[in-house]
């Protein structure tokens, strides 16, 4: 508010029409950005529920699973040293990209709620782009060198199947 001016005071009604006149411009901007806003929450909402449940998870899964079964089935020697050499960068991506989540977690955890945040777009960028960077290793140089390795023995290659059914398999819930 600024002073009034006792003896000239129809500026103030005037300065007041400017006030209102420019919130009402803001405010008729207002649906427009509604859509991109709830785009975003809803983003965030399930980006936060993708990654917590399937990134983690997959990770175990290949540390746990794959990777071990892949260790006992190659040959040792060339190319177990190889196939280790692969599984430790592999292992150290999963520990990069799980790092890289968990700073990104906080800020999309309030994106999802709608508040104010500072999503940082490099940090983000840097996720995507390494993760991108992880699967196409993954399945350019290990996964092919895997089926090679399990193929040899049918059996290795159930093992592991049962091994993920085991794993994915729904226990019932016991009604005491």
């Amino acid at each position: 508010m600024t002073p009034l001016d006792t003896d000239t005071p129809l500026p103030h009604f005037a300065h007041c029409h400017e006030g209102i006149l420019a919130q009402l411009h803001r405010l008729s901007d207002l649906p427009a950005l509604l859509p991109p806003a709830a785009l975003a929450r809803q983003t965030a909402q399930q980006s936060l529920a993708f990654f917590q449940g399937v990134m983690f998870v997959h990770h175990l899964e290949e540390e746990k699973d794959l990777f071990p079964a892949v260790q006992a089935s190659a040959v040792k020697g060339e190319e177990r040293m190889h196939v280790d050499a692969l599984i430790d960068s592999l292992v150290a991506g999963h520990r990069r990209l799980e790092s890289l989540w968990r700073g990104l977690e906080p800020e999309l955890k309030k994106a999802a709620k709608g508040q104010d945040c500072q999503l940082h777009a490099d940090n983000l960028q840097a996720f995507v782009a390494l993760y991108n960077q992880h699967a196409a290793h993954e399945e350019q140089a290990f996964l092919p060198l895997a089926e090679r390795i399990l193929s040899r023995n049918s059996h290795h290659m159930a093992a592991l199947g049962l091994s993920l059914h085991m794993r994915h398999m729904r226990l019932p819930i016991s009604h005491m």
